[in-house]
């Protein structure tokens, strides 16, 4: 084997080392296998929108037309109470407790009760140590 030919092989092996390299969030190179990486993260993805094609279909089931459309105006508004909102209706659905299509009243009333629920309390502590401290009294 000639000098060149060699060294065209070690340069098309360390190419193909580099392409197997993918950047970590630090910016340093690491050795992986990206195509397994991708496939395991295009599975996940699909999984994921299995699972939510599985949920819109329950509440389109369970949810009259109105009650739909506050449900979504309600993911666009606060989408963390929205998701709650959604886990309890599917959690309602699947274990039974709702017969027919919920309203939009009764979705209102839902939204009530998860508030009730979820409601934070906050409070505010005056420390009058500190506050006997500061001596504006002296000009």
């Amino acid at each position: 084997m000639s000098d060149d030919a060699e060294l065209a092989a070690i340069r098309e092996k360390r190419m193909q080392e580099l392409q197997g390299m993918q950047d970590s969030p630090f910016g340093i190179k690491v050795p992986g296998n990206q195509p397994a990486m991708q496939g395991q993260q295009q599975k996940q993805e699909e999984m994921m929108q299995q699972q939510q094609q599985a949920i819109n279909g329950l509440l389109n089931q369970v949810l009259d037309q109105q009650a739909r459309a506050r449900l979504n105006t309600i993911m666009v508004a606060k989408p963390e109470k929205g998701k709650q909102v959604e886990s309890v209706i599917v959690q309602m659905a699947t274990s039974g407790q709702i017969g027919g299509k919920l309203s939009e009243n009764d979705l209102i009333g839902l939204v009530e009760r998860v508030n009730a629920q979820t409601q934070k309390t906050t409070t505010v502590k005056f420390d009058r140590r500190r506050a006997a401290l500061d001596d504006d009294d002296d000009w």
